[in-house]
């Protein structure tokens, strides 16, 4: 009987969020019930679980909408810390929503308390340190038509 190698070999935690905006170029993020920071739509991506399917299921989880995102934004490798493993978080671009799309979100109460649309210095106030760079991140590679690599929320030369 064969091993598989690659069962042995370390494993990372990966989410995947989504940037959705409104037509006026406003990100959309979510409160949630259990942080006291607000977080772009998402969530962890699940064993055997394609990231982009996992952006999809989440938004459908988080905001009641059935959207297939679209191309990768971000690519964020996050450090360990003392209560949490390192990981990779990705964005993908969700498109711009209308205001009746907008109209039908419905979220879970047990898990998000509101969301709201924000321009990047009114997320900045909501959001940690580190989601505040990746959504910028984000909202720059959408508008320049590029993917962005980051360590820690930092863009990486």
């Amino acid at each position: 009987m064969t091993t598989d190698y690659t069962a042995t070999l370390p494993r990372k935690r990966i989410g995947a969020g989504v940037l959705l905006s409104d037509g006026r170029g406003r990100a959309l993020i979510c409160e949630p019930t259990y942080k006291d920071y607000w977080e772009i739509p998402g969530g962890v991506v699940e064993a055997d679980e394609s990231p982009h399917a996992a952006a999809a299921r989440e938004i459908q989880e988080e905001l009641g909408l059935s959207l297939q995102p679209g191309r990768l934004l971000v690519t964020d490798w996050v450090p360990p810390r003392p209560d949490r493993t390192e990981g990779l978080m990705l964005i993908f671009d969700g498109g711009e929503l209308t205001p009746a799309q907008a109209a039908t979100i419905r979220l879970p109460p047990d898990e998000l308390r509101g969301w709201a649309w924000c321009t990047g210095p009114e997320a900045a106030t909501r959001l940690s340190a580190l989601l505040a760079r990746r959504l910028t991140a984000a909202v720059r590679a959408r508008a320049d038509g590029s993917v962005a690599y980051l360590e820690d929320g930092h863009f990486v030369a």
